[in-house]
């Protein structure tokens, strides 16, 4: 599951560097929930919450149906 986890934030990475920022894979628990850390222009943006909510999360849990939740560290 790792695998497809990193793939679909590899699709996601793109759009995030355009903004100036990214994000990096830390890890996923017993219960599916996909750690990521926000870097760049997206650690410090006050929209980085509807960012991974609406944005990273979907995309993640569209791809990768298993993932539960998408958190940040």
């Amino acid at each position: 599951m790792e695998e497809k986890v990193l793939n679909a934030l590899d699709s996601i990475r793109p759009g995030l560097q355009a903004d100036g920022g990214d994000l990096q894979f830390v890890r996923i628990d017993n219960n599916n929930v996909v750690y990521v850390r926000l870097v760049g222009a997206c650690g410090g943006c006050p929209m980085s919450t509807m960012t991974l909510k609406q944005g990273i999360e979907r995309i993640v849990k569209m791809q990768v149906p298993e993932v539960t939740a998408v958190e940040a560290v």
